[in-house]
This record gives C-alpha cells, structure tokens and sequence, in this order.
C-alpha cells in the first residue's frame, strides 16, 4: 500500500492505472476505521482492479458546538487496517490540501438543495453542504469508476448519489448494507464515546427499526403512526435517551411522509445517549410481489 498526501502523487498514480485500463473503486472515510469501513474496501476489492481510501476528518461538515476535535483519529491504525484490508493507495490529505488557504477561504460550495432540509440537515444546518463539496473534490482528485457508501449514513449515501447524478460525476456510487454488532447496534466511529449503560440502551435503535419493519409487513402504512411507535418505544426502553428526531421520509425527495406510505421510504432516527449523537435507517422498497427491507 501507498500512501500520499498531495494531489499530484495521488493523480500520477491513478493516471498510471488509467493508462493500463484498470478500473478505480473508491471509499470515502473520516477515519477511525471499523468493520463497516472495510466491508467497503472489500466489495471495492471485488468489483474493481484498484481501490483508493482516504482518510479526512473534513472541518466544514461540523457545526460550531459540534465534536470536531473530539472526533476519534488514530492514523496508525487505520494505515495499518487499510494495507491489510487491501487498499492500494491511502490518501490523507491535510486541511490546507483540501481546503488551500484554509476552510474558512473557501467560497463555492455544492448546495444539496431540499435533500437536506429534513432529518439530520435541520438538525446540523450547513452538515451536508460540507459533505457534498468535500466528496465533490474527492471525486476530482481520485477520478474513481465507483465510489462506495454506508447505508448507515443513509441520507448522506442518498445525497451523494443524487449529486453524481445530477451533476453528471461519471462515477457509479454504491451503496452497501450496514454493518451491525451481534445485538444489531450500527457500527460507527462514535459509539467508542458510549458508557457501558449508553452501549447497552443504544440498541433501541435498531430494535424500534426492527418494530417499524415488522408493523409494515402486516400491513401498517401511517408514517405518523409509525414514527409514534417508534418514539414510544424508545422513550421506554431506553430512559436516558434524547430523542433528536424519528421520522419516515420519501426515499427519493427524503422529504417528511405525511400519510399513508404509497411508494419507496426511509425510515430514519438519530437519538442521543449522553453527548454521542447515533443515527440509524431502514431503507424500505416497494416491488410487484411486496416490500423489500434494507
């Protein structure tokens, strides 16, 4: 495995292996890597000849009060994770290489539009801006055929999605399923801020999730009732918990369901236990023979 942190060793590179047909597969990462993050890197592996990692904490996806210094790094790790998982370049840019003359100089930004105006966009204004411009710059610098999302981020990896498509980025994004602890609670860089009680009622999660899919298979449409439930659930199983939001959002708009579920959704929450801050989704499909869960 290489490793670069500048623009020009990272292009020489992906020119080379554009020279020799070889096709370029691509995982977008904050660090602090974890099993999810490697499932990634594997599926790249398998559907591509090279797989390019980066790793940025990116300033301008955080708000003022937010955890950016406090979000976990540990580089050494994730380089050694990275060459053993099968990455074929680790690029770790600086700031100043992403951002030159600081982030606070930058001054064209991707707008997501009213992609982020719901869920985890009201709640954190400006999040997703940061996401989209950084991810957009990142598709520039390493020019890959396909890039690789979480579904955990599942507003974040449908954001994306919708940029290469709308901005005509020839980059094919894939979304791959979440990657979960044996009791179901989604893996992410944050859950090592967790007590041992915030771990153990940080479950509910996935459980009042698991709730939602199980009403929907017998019938229950109402995105109120369902995000009632949801809430009801939670709020007794896991005392401590602060609800940020629960909602069941349009798949395609991600805008707020009001009614019956009529076609494609995501049913999405972000709850905190003590300061960390934990999202989840279902990802729910319509097709001729019923729904599909994901």
């Amino acid at each position: 495995m290489r490793e670069v942190d500048r623009v020009s060793a990272l292009r020489d590179t992906v020119q080379r292996w554009r020279c020799e047909s070889q096709s370029i597969g691509f995982v977008a990462t904050m660090g602090y890597l974890h099993a999810g993050h490697l499932s990634l890197v594997e599926r790249a592996r398998s559907e591509n000849d090279r797989v390019v990692m980066s790793i940025f904490v990116n300033p301008t996806q955080f708000g003022p009060a937010e955890d950016l210094e406090r979000y976990p790094r540990d580089l050494e790790r994730d380089r050694r994770l990275a060459e053993q998982s099968g990455v074929d370049i680790l690029f770790a840019p600086t700031v100043e290489t992403m951002y030159p003359g600081g982030a606070e100089s930058q001054q064209v930004w991707v707008d997501p539009g009213p992609l982020a105006a719901h869920m985890c966009g009201a709640s954190r204004p400006g999040h997703f801006r940061g996401v989209v411009t950084v991810v957009s710059k990142l598709f520039h610098m390493v020019q890959p055929d396909r890039a690789y999302f979480g579904q955990k981020d599942g507003q974040q990896a449908l954001i994306i999605t919708r940029m290469a498509r709308d901005l005509s980025f020839p980059v094919d994004v894939r979304i791959a399923p979440t990657v979960r602890e044996p009791d179901g609670l989604a893996l992410s860089s944050r859950n090592v801020f967790l007590s041992p009680d915030e771990r153990a009622e940080a479950v509910v999660l996935s459980r009042s999730l698991q709730l939602t899919r199980e009403a929907m298979s017998v019938g229950e449409r109402d995105a109120h009732h369902l995000e009632t439930m949801m809430r009801a659930f939670i709020t007794e199983t896991a005392p401590s918990a602060r609800i940020d939001y629960v909602t069941v959002a349009d798949l395609d708009s991600l805008q707020p369901i009001d009614g019956d579920i009529v076609g494609d959704a995501l049913v999405a929450l972000a709850v905190f236990f003590g300061s960390t801050r934990l999202i989840d989704n279902l990802m729910v499909r319509r097709l001729e023979d019923g729904l599909r869960f994901s």
